[in-house]
């Protein structure tokens, strides 16, 4: 097979110019939180950078995790197809059909064997399920994910389902469903939950592999720390709300219209770790607490069985600014009008998923 083109390359035969291509670079670097001297670092990586086959397997989801990736602004996602990714196999964005996209899939697996970057949306039947459960050109979801397996390089989970089992997996779990991370143990495995995941993020971790050759630093479920590392709850606009004691107590009384704290309708944010209040939808214009909706923690493990969407995570203790918010295996926050040692002891709880226990809250107050 002739060489790749590097990227440099093929950003000149697309008509690309380096004003555009810089302001590209400057966008992935804030992507990843780096400093804007990284920018002309990364221009000169992806200068010679050969595009990577990327091979995208969808299995138990609603395409969900594909329409959010369409819609990723930066980059968008004709800068990953023509530019930046050689996207081999996509059951919804190819144009071949039937036999020719397996065979489109095989030949680029065995092009690129050891190369290609393996992409997985949606949970897959367990090797103790029926395999009919779902199959793709009559082979099983688990016999597909072992053979592209075999020669990935490494595997993206994109998406809950993928990651975590997310809905299929959910009680009583008719499929036997599981996650990538459950079968996939010899290769490295990067999550990237949400249901759907934030476009952005998924473009952006497709970048950062581009750029530096590997995976990034990861936390313990996987999940790629620039994206990951903080709660919602502490990169929220209403958390000032939430230290006053102020919170909205239906979806239309006053406290809702003034934007106040949504965390007593079931706002799972402080529990929640995603970049959704940083880098939000539709091109960067909103996002859900934004709008008026709780966040529902769909970018951590069982969300769908934690259950009580609209409930809050615990019963406040005293007054509503001395609330205490069990986040689960996340850890707590302690908000409101605590004292101040307190209230830096919970964020430093946050910060290192340590749980704060009722005793050390009363010891502090």
């Amino acid at each position: 097979m002739a060489a790749r083109k590097t990227l440099g390359e093929s950003l000149r035969e697309h008509g690309v110019s380096r004003r555009g291509f810089l302001k590209f670079c400057a966008a992935t670097a804030s992507m990843m939180a780096l400093p804007p001297s990284m920018g002309p670092v990364i221009a000169a990586a992806l200068e010679k950078a050969r595009r990577p086959s990327v091979i995208w397997l969808s299995f138990q989801e609603c395409t969900g995790c594909t329409e959010s990736l369409t819609r990723s602004h930066s980059p968008t996602v004709e800068d990953l197809i023509f530019d930046v990714i050689s996207l081999d196999y996509h059951h919804t964005l190819q144009a071949a059909a039937g036999h020719q996209a397996e065979a489109a899939r095989e030949q680029a697996m065995k092009d690129n064997h050891g190369e290609y970057l393996l992409i997985v949306d949606g949970s897959l039947p367990g090797p103790n399920s029926n395999p009919g459960f779902s199959t793709i050109a009559g082979i099983s979801n688990y016999a597909m994910l072992q053979e592209a397996v075999a020669g990935a390089k490494a595997v993206v989970a994109v998406g809950t389902c993928s990651a975590f089992g997310g809905l299929p997996a959910a009680a009583p779990n008719p499929t036997g469903a599981v996650s990538v991370m459950d079968i996939v143990k010899d290769k490295p495995v990067i999550n990237v939950p949400g249901c759907p995941p934030v476009p952005m993020v998924i473009t952006g971790v497709l970048a950062q592999y581009l750029v530096f050759g590997k995976l990034p630093d990861l936390d313990e479920y996987h999940r790629p720390l620039a994206f990951f590392g903080q709660s919602i709850h502490d990169r929220c606009y209403r958390r000032p709300f939430y230290d006053k004691g102020l919170f909205a107590e239906s979806f239309d009384d006053e406290g809702a219209r003034k934007g106040w704290c949504l965390y007593r309708l079931g706002c799972k944010g402080p529990s929640t770790y995603n970049a959704c209040a940083t880098m939000r939808w539709n091109s960067g214009t909103s996002w859900p607490v934004e709008s008026g909706h709780p966040c529902l923690g769909c970018s951590e493990p069982k969300f769908w069985d934690a259950g009580g969407f609209y409930e809050p995570l615990s019963a406040p203790l005293g007054t509503p600014g001395n609330t205490l918010l069990a986040a689960g295996a996340a850890g707590v926050v302690i908000g409101g009008v605590a004292a101040t040692l307190a209230k830096h002891r919970a964020a430093t709880a946050v910060a290192e998923r340590q749980p704060v226990t009722v005793e050390e809250l009363e010891q502090k107050l």
